[in-house]
């Protein structure tokens, strides 16, 4: 049987609802999504300003923009072809899209209030990860600064004893 030309579009019983700082750009997608993974790439870290990017991977058909797609500006790079959308008010990434996968679209995990189904288990570029994140170190509370935590110092290794002397 044909499907009736102004039916809306076949959504899943639950869906992720995800927004810029601003607000101006809202978006959603069905859960549960396909996939999740941590960019560890230079251009990743670059377009978001952080030690990695956490992407949520969706069908283009199961992404809906629900309000301020007036505000999406875009980044094509040139060399790899890969997309980045961004709210032109406040600058939040809200999409990165890639030649590869034309059918896919990737939204950054922290647009997203409310799970989406796919926890992060992926990691990719690893090769080109920062030689600065954080790599789970010991934290202690600085005095002072409630909700703040450091890395405690490295402790130097003591050389051993050298008898001779």
């Amino acid at each position: 049987m044909p499907k009736a030309p102004d039916a809306p579009p076949k959504r899943s019983a639950v869906q992720a609802a995800g927004a810029c700082a601003c607000g101006a750009v809202r978006l959603e997608i069905d859960v549960p999504a396909v996939w999740a993974w941590h960019d560890h790439s230079r251009a990743g870290r670059r377009a978001h300003g952080g030690a990695y990017a956490t992407y949520v991977g969706s069908w283009r058909s199961r992404l809906r923009v629900l309000a301020g797609e007036e505000h999406l500006t875009r980044y094509e790079d040139p060399k790899s072809g890969a997309a980045r959308s961004f709210c032109a008010r406040c600058g939040t990434p809200m999409l990165y899209e890639r030649p590869r996968s034309p059918k896919m679209v990737n939204i950054p995990r922290g647009v997203f209030e409310t799970r989406t189904g796919r926890e992060p288990r992926y990691h990719l570029s690893l090769g080109e990860q920062a030689d600065w994140i954080y790599d789970g170190a010991p934290l202690s509370p600085l005095k002072g600064y409630p909700g703040v935590m450091r890395e405690r110092p490295r402790r130097k290794k003591a050389l051993p004893d050298d008898p001779g002397f």
